[in-house]
């Protein structure tokens, strides 16, 4: 067994391994940059130059009788069928081009630029929540901010009522821990659950706005029509919010709480903890949490045609697995300051790409509102709040795709 399989079953099967990825990451990026495992037909991609090339490179897509993921490269049960039909994370082109289209024109960046007052009101409120019970001893910021603030937002677009919304935690968790290489039978079964009863709201809520229709994206999505005036089927109409209403939800609310972690543990970010932010400094801040703790740390793609990437030739059906979390953190990329919070860094043009959000024509087509929401959120926390985690070290989840914060208990006080 090489030493790169060694990092990588350790990462697999340890759960402190797992709570702190970074050490081994450096190790692969160091040993085996670019390395085919012995666990499935997959190269390990550790380098930013060498992940961007290959998440962008049309001759890779998405696989077509397995979900595109690490856990069917490393044998576990593939995702149930309910979460990858109808879903644009599974298609490739011409069907994504043409949905992805589609999409585009009722997601477009005026319609999210549009939402930030809204945001800011949510946050707002959810900030007079957590002051209350703040009162009372710590919070929870996980809880109080974090899962909340994106359910709210993406709710209110997409068109899921304010009552409605709290059904989605478990669905989305459900489904978002399907992604795991751990992944079992038990995962599997709870997420087609999840995924199912998602669809089934779904679907009532397309019959509904059919015959009323209303100012929401779902709405929107009834009414769009392609260059040849085609509208989306019944099962793209369900699937895309589905994917939506997961990865807005999931992801961000990640993201926020990888940035509470930032900022309440790191002592190299202490100087932007504690003092409100400008727009555009809290837009910073939020990049170089995404490059340094990437709510989504892995990407995979398959070889749809014999193709050449990172130097190594690929048949069709041979697997890359980008390591985002590795790419990241690239010297090779960021410099000698790539392990270090330095959000200042993306002041310079010449700064790289993060590849949190993956790259290509599958980069998330809602980074613009998770992104728009976590500098939201950061700006009206620093305005009107103090705060400081209650725990000496952040409670990271023993999850390898996906990175994120179990809970952040915190004091919090008005300024």
């Amino acid at each position: 067994m090489s030493g790169a399989d060694d990092i990588l079953r350790r990462l697999l099967a340890d759960p402190e391994a797992r709570r702190d990825p970074y050490p081994w990451y450096e190790r692969l990026r160091g040993e085996a940059p670019v390395h085919r495992t012995d666990l499935g037909r997959a190269w390990l991609l550790a380098r930013h130059a060498d992940c961007w090339s290959a998440l962008r490179d049309p001759r890779l897509g998405k696989g077509e009788t397995s979900s595109a993921d690490l856990s069917a490269i490393v044998g576990a049960a593939p995702l149930p069928e309910v979460m990858r039909s109808g879903s644009l994370v599974h298609m490739n082109p011409p069907d994504h081009t043409r949905l992805r289209g589609l999409v585009n024109r009722a997601f477009t960046p005026r319609r999210v630029a549009a939402l930030r007052d809204g945001i800011a009101a949510h946050v707002d409120a959810l900030l007079d929540e957590a002051l209350e019970a703040a009162a009372h001893g710590p919070v929870d910021l996980i809880d109080a901010l974090a899962f909340p603030l994106p359910v709210r937002v993406i709710g209110e677009l997409v068109g899921v009522p304010l009552d409605d919304q709290p059904l989605f935690r478990e669905w989305v968790r459900a489904q978002a821990l399907a992604f795991e290489p751990a992944a079992g039978v038990e995962a599997m079964a709870a997420a087609r659950r999840g995924a199912t009863e998602m669809a089934a709201y779904f679907a009532a809520l397309v019959r509904s706005r059919r015959h009323r229709p209303a100012d929401d994206f779902v709405s929107a999505l009834l009414a769009a029509r392609g260059d040849d005036g085609a509208a989306l089927s019944k099962q793209e109409l369900v699937g895309i919010p589905v994917l939506l209403f997961g990865a807005g939800f999931e992801t961000t609310a990640n993201l926020v709480g990888n940035l509470l972690a930032c900022l309440g543990f790191r002592s190299d970010a202490a100087a932007w903890a504690d003092r409100p932010l400008g727009s555009e400094e809290a837009g910073r801040v939020v990049e170089e949490v995404l490059r340094l703790e990437s709510p989504v740390q892995i990407d995979a793609r398959v070889a749809l045609e014999a193709a050449e990437v990172a130097g190594v030739a690929l048949a069709p059906g041979d697997w890359i697995v980008a390591l985002l979390g590795a790419a990241n953190r690239d010297p090779d990329a960021f410099g000698p300051t790539a392990a270090s919070f330095a959000p200042d860094r993306f002041l310079d043009p010449a700064t790289p790409p993060i590849l949190s959000f993956s790259a290509g024509i599958h980069h998330c087509l809602g980074a613009p509102l998770a992104r728009l929401e976590a500098a939201t959120l950061l700006e009206r926390l620093g305005a009107r709040c103090r705060w400081a985690p209650t725990d000496p070290a952040p409670a990271w989840r023993p999850t390898l795709t996906s990175r994120s914060l179990a809970a952040l208990p915190a004091t919090l006080a008005a300024r």
